[in-house]
């Protein structure tokens, strides 16, 4: 693991960053930036997963290069944002558990994924989604979030956590400050919300308020909040991460950014500024999740930024100590025998069966 008094700013930026790649295995180039400790992790979409063999294969080649224990982070929340595909087990939109309003089933179906995840080698499920789905019009919310009421949200969010959690899989909440009432898909465009901060503190904000000292990282949303800070994306304004998450609702977890790539910041800023802005503004870990080449703009970007500006540096080195600690606790490692064991068990045939029900 890098040590606080030897690392280099190259180590410091590559800490920050999370690679997405094409393929069923890991590029070469990937393997080499994790053996150097250049790389925080990867995270894996349906175009890297095969057969449970395979992604245990390629999860092994991830772990076994990096120098220190690499994310390996997957989008698995259920419904239509789920990577994996049977035997994991299927879960159904997140709206169909909220309206069971039966945490104790949420936390069993957190616990259970958790642990399928884990022995194939995951360490990070970017879920639950901390979103309240108050425009039926959103575009990209909708029902992965667990209900249009704050509260259920609330309380089925951290369920589904601490069971991931009590599998030893860290949970990532999303969308801070909250995407539930955008009309605009922000892989897309930039949406922007006029919401009073009463409003806000009441809906949007009420889940991530209760998640503060309950889920271990938290990602942010590219929206604008006219009411935090007007014109800035949340994902690159000091105000809102800084400001509102880490000091005022003394947020202290891991604080990702939702893709660099997604047009909502892309198009405004390019890649390079916004890993920029994203770690001025306070984010510890950055997703770029497709190009690899751009992944590497963004790092010679943020090196020559810390060359240039002694604050910078200062606050990559917060956010490679945050994210190295998070690695060490989160720490990946391969158990196929757990895997097969958890699928082929009793328990998951009866979620799955429930769930069905529930989906129905």
């Amino acid at each position: 693991m890098i040590n606080a008094m030897t690392h280099t700013l190259r180590q410091l930026a590559g800490s920050t960053l999370v690679a997405g790649f094409p393929a069923l295995a890991a590029p070469p180039e990937i393997l080499a930036d994790l053996a150097r400790s250049e790389l925080a992790g990867v995270i894996l979409f349906k175009r890297n997963i095969g057969e449970p063999e395979e992604i245990m294969r390629l999860n092994t080649s991830i772990i076994e290069a990096a120098e220190s224990p690499p994310i390996i982070a997957v989008d698995q929340e259920g419904g239509r944002v789920a990577r994996l595909g049977p035997p994991v087990i299927t879960l159904p939109p997140m709206r169909a558990l909220g309206r069971l309003r039966d945490p104790k089933l949420t936390r069993a179906v957190g616990r259970v994924l958790g642990s399928q995840l884990r022995a194939l080698g995951f360490s990070v499920d970017f879920a639950p989604v901390l979103d309240v789905d108050t425009n039926p019009a959103n575009p990209v919310i909708g029902d992965r979030a667990f209900s249009h009421l704050a509260e259920i949200v609330k309380d089925q969010a951290l369920a589904f956590s601490d069971g991931l959690l009590e599998s030893g899989i860290a949970s990532c909440g999303k969308h801070f400050p909250g995407h539930g009432d955008t009309d605009l898909d922000s892989h897309l465009a930039l949406p922007v919300l006029r919401h009073s901060r009463a409003r806000l503190d009441a809906v949007e904000l009420l889940p991530f308020r209760a998640a503060r000292r309950r889920i271990p990282s938290i990602m942010t949303a590219h929206v604008v909040f006219e009411s935090l800070d007007p014109g800035v994306p949340a994902t690159m304004s000091r105000r809102v991460i800084t400001g509102l998450l880490r000091e005022e609702l003394g947020y202290d977890g891991l604080i990702v950014s939702d893709d660099l790539e997604m047009r909502a910041v892309s198009d405004l800023y390019g890649i390079e500024e916004s890993a920029v802005r994203a770690i001025r503004a306070g984010c510890d870990l950055l997703l770029i999740c497709s190009r690899y080449d751009d992944l590497i703009l963004a790092k010679e970007r943020l090196i020559r930024e810390g060359e240039a500006d002694s604050a910078f540096r200062e606050r990559l080195e917060e956010a490679a100590r945050r994210t190295l600690a998070f690695r060490k606790r989160f720490a990946p490692s391969i158990d196929e025998e757990a895997f097969l064991c958890s699928v082929h068990g009793e328990e998951a045939a009866a979620l799955e069966a429930r769930l069905l029900e529930a989906k129905i």
